[in-house]
């Protein structure tokens, strides 16, 4: 990756035949990008950035432009049940590849050089599972909380407010965050006044839109957007951590506070829960009280499915007992893989062997040596050809 150098940038322009005040802005504008981090691309325009993610420029406009053409194929992932029986869903929205090429160099180029809070522990380089969980060893009080629909709740102005702080001009950032979000369907939720924008707001007629957007789950910047448009809200998160004695991590939706004081208490434990729901209120987050939970002292604790009651994080019993069930059916010799595969629910051999790989594999990241001790036994399936 090369940096941006405003002498070759001048002597480029200057063989263009660029006027020379046009070529003086733009290095000023882009050294306004350069003083927040050297490595960060400047981006100039629309059409600068279609040429530097080798995508359409008619294609990018028209998204910025909120045209009615979809951008995003959409397909449905089955959620665990409610408690009433019934059936959820979540929406993924996958970008069309010339969008994606766009989002990539996004995410990889652009997002990617910037740290969230500390607290966050997802979706950045190096952020591991087990490191997650290991703040919160040893806990005698543990607190998890999730945030309802945590993408979707992250609209275009939030996203655009990223791209500004990263030093961007305005109207750039304003179409970066028209690519990085999708309107959707209008909902009672999205009518609120939070999801609209007032006429006078924008000053580019072609790109008046009444409604906001918001990041969609299952396209390649939301993760790492998500993560930068709630820095506040972790930095508000931890000065409450921090004054009640606090862990506090935050894994995407998953939010995670715990003590050591054996006697914190489950009515400070009740206070810091509504201090939280009110500063997700505060920040336009949900959330899930369905899947608010308190540990107390001797009580089973799991954060992010990892167990957290000794001095290092561990697979819980049901994780054993499930890759244990798959080890025995198909490491009995001539055993039947697709009758197993159909038992457990998957719709091809190839499904299943993807799936215990990749719980051997996250084993592995845990303890060690049992992940070994069961990626030798999968390797040695006489997995069908």
């Amino acid at each position: 990756m090369t940096r941006w150098n405003p002498q070759q940038f001048k002597r480029d322009a200057e063989r263009a035949g660029l006027d020379p005040a046009v070529t003086a802005n733009a290095i000023r504008t882009a050294r306004l990008v350069t003083s927040v981090d050297p490595d960060l691309p400047p981006v100039l325009t629309l059409r600068h950035l279609a040429a530097l993610t080798r995508s359409d420029y008619l294609m990018m406009r028209g998204i910025a432009m909120r045209s009615q053409n979809e951008h995003y194929r959409l397909f449905r992932i089955r959620k665990k049940p409610a408690h009433d029986g019934e059936k959820r869903f979540r929406v993924i929205a996958v970008p069309e590849p010339g969008l994606m090429r766009a989002q990539r160099w996004i995410a990889q180029r652009i997002l990617a050089r910037i740290r969230p809070h500390g607290a966050s522990v997802a979706f950045s380089k190096g952020d591991k599972l087990v490191e997650a969980a290991r703040p919160h060893c040893g806990a005698r009080w543990l607190i998890k909380l999730d945030v309802s629909n945590f993408f979707e709740s992250i609209n275009e102005t939030a996203v655009y407010r990223v791209f500004r702080s990263l030093g961007y001009q305005p109207l750039v950032c304003m179409e970066m965050a028209r690519l990085c979000t999708r309107l959707g369907t209008t909902t009672h939720y999205r009518s609120r006044p939070r999801w609209l924008l007032t006429r006078e707001r924008s000053t580019i007629e072609v790109y008046s839109r009444r409604r906001m957007g918001h990041l969609p789950q299952g396209a390649p910047t939301s993760p790492m957007l998500a993560n930068l448009a709630v820095r506040l809200f972790d930095e508000a998160i931890q000065e409450l951590a921090d004054a009640n004695d606090l862990a506090f991590t935050r894994y995407a939706d998953d939010i995670a506070l715990s003590s050591q004081d054996a006697k914190f208490g489950r009515d400070r434990c009740a206070a810091v829960i509504g201090k939280v729901y009110a500063k997700m209120g505060e920040f336009g987050l949900s959330p899930n009280a369905t899947k608010t939970r308190v540990a107390s002292p001797g009580a089973r604790k799991v954060v992010l499915g990892l167990l957290v009651d000794g001095d290092e994080p561990r697979l819980p019993r049901d994780f054993r007992a499930n890759m244990r069930r798959h080890l025995h059916y198909l490491c009995v010799p001539g055993a039947d893989i697709a009758v197993h595969a159909a038992a457990r629910g998957f719709d091809s051999i190839s499904g299943m062997k993807n799936h215990v790989f990749g719980l051997a594999m996250f084993a592995r990241q845990i303890e060690r040596d049992y992940g070994d001790e069961c990626l030798s036994k999968l390797n040695a399936v006489a997995w069908p050809r």
